[in-house]
């Protein structure tokens, strides 16, 4: 399986590596970051950060959900080995910027993860020498677990989920997949489904454990969660309806109800966040059409807006602190939603639509609580959050058990660090 995957590789670098060189030197994000994941520069990083430190210890994140999902590991890391060298990869530039400004306190290195070219993994595992690889959630690659097996790195999987999208590929091609499980010696899932899941795929029962999800113990404040005030201005009183991770197709809903709304609560605030950052000018187009005038977080702090697009990166988990009420994207629209836990641990009580199948438990786990309700599309969002906005009392109750919910499921990072002290101490680190 390998051998044709390079195969299959080389044959399509060779067939575009004319039009990939052009689009490279021709984009600035691309130009300086690709150089990086080939492995330029990275010997004298290497060679300037690592101190006689004793255990390596690897830890990537492929983009922002996981490079957030793993920073109370990488705390707890720290934390239980202060003498490892702790590093830590981003594939995505994005990923890179949260884990700057996350990650730099609890790491002695941030690098960008190596481009899949086996001469590049294998360059990249002689300079790091890493005893534990440590991968958060996703990003398989053959060619870098290849490499790790073959200079005897313990590989562990940690936050693993498997959507219902992911399984139905991994079925179709299990003499692709399987072997990618099988470098794995602990997977670690959130769910007991995904537990299940996993071990129905071949992977064996002694190597797959439903340890939770890490996002239940990440910390109340960090660097994105610090900020004293909201990023817009808000009257004394007033209440705010953040809406985050939306998608195409759900804003217009989230915007449409919210006209309704402000007729019965007037003192409603309205908070967008994207899932692309890049659509902002489309939503404020979209909330003009609607007779709302709204503003770009990227334009800076505002005052008299009712509506604020948040299009940054690493703000969206502190900002569910100042929310009244909050709506989870991804939901409306069939993209499997996002995570319901950052609204949650905030003491939010929490909406999302019918479509949480990549946070299924999750989701359940809030609606039985009390912390969460179910909304189909327009109608039940208005009716939904006009019950809470109309009963201070009964709103206050939801988030509450919202956070309630999240309390009860943390330990999610010391059930790890134990799995990994094992490791240790069986002197495989």
């Amino acid at each position: 399986m390998l051998t044709l995957y390079n195969i299959v590789q080389l044959t399509i670098l060779l067939i575009t590596l004319p039009l990939l060189l052009i689009v490279v030197l021709l984009t600035p994000k691309y130009r300086l970051r690709t150089l990086k994941r080939l492995g330029f520069g990275l010997r004298s990083l290497i060679a300037g950060q690592r101190k006689g430190a004793g255990r390596t210890i690897w830890v990537h994140g492929l983009s922002v959900g996981e490079v957030t999902s793993a920073l109370p590991l990488v705390s707890g890391l720290r934390n239980h080995f202060p003498d490892a060298f702790l590093v830590f990869s981003a594939s995505t530039s994005s990923g890179a910027r949260v884990a700057e400004q996350l990650l730099a306190d609890h790491t002695d290195l941030l690098i960008p993860f190596p481009l899949d070219i086996l001469p590049v993994t294998t360059f990249f595992v002689k300079l790091i020498k890493p005893d534990l690889f440590i991968l958060v959630e996703t990003d398989f690659w053959p060619n870098i677990l290849s490499c790790l097996q073959r200079n005897n790195v313990q590989i562990m999987l940690v936050n693993g989920r498997i959507s219902h999208k992911s399984i139905a590929s991994y079925r179709r091609f299990p003499f692709f997949f399987k072997p990618l499980f099988l470098a794995f010696r602990h997977l670690c899932m959130q769910t007991e489904t995904d537990r299940v899941n996993m071990i129905d795929l071949g992977v064996p029962e002694d190597r797959v454990h439903n340890l939770g999800n890490l996002k239940f113990d990440t910390p109340l404040v960090t660097a994105s969660t610090a900020s004293p005030e909201p990023p817009m201005e808000l009257p004394d009183n007033s209440r705010l309806l953040i809406a985050g991770s939306t998608h195409k197709g759900e804003e217009e809903i989230i915007l449409s109800t919210y006209v309704r709304l402000r007729t019965v609560f007037p003192d409603l605030f309205l908070m967008i966040a994207p899932r692309d950052i890049s659509r902002g000018k489309e939503i404020q187009e979209l909330a003009a059409a609607k007779g709302i005038t709204g503003t770009c977080r990227s334009a800076g702090r505002q005052s008299n807006q009712r509506l604020l697009i948040l299009d940054t990166i690493g703000e969206l988990a502190g900002c569910y602190r100042f929310a009244d009420i909050a709506f989870v994207g991804g939901s409306l629209r069939r993209r499997g939603g996002h995570n319901p836990i950052e609204p949650a641990v905030m003491g939010a009580p929490v909406l999302f639509g019918p479509h949480m199948e990549d946070f299924a438990e999750v989701s359940q786990d809030l609606l039985t609580a009390g912390g969460a309700k179910r909304v189909g599309g327009e109608e039940s969002l208005f009716q939904a959050a006009s019950a809470w906005l109309a009963d201070d009392r009964l709103r206050k109750a939801a988030g509450l058990s919202a956070l309630g919910c999240v309390e009860k499921q943390q330990g999610v990072v010391e059930r790890h660090l134990q799995l990994i002290q094992t490791i240790a101490s069986e002197q495989v680190l």
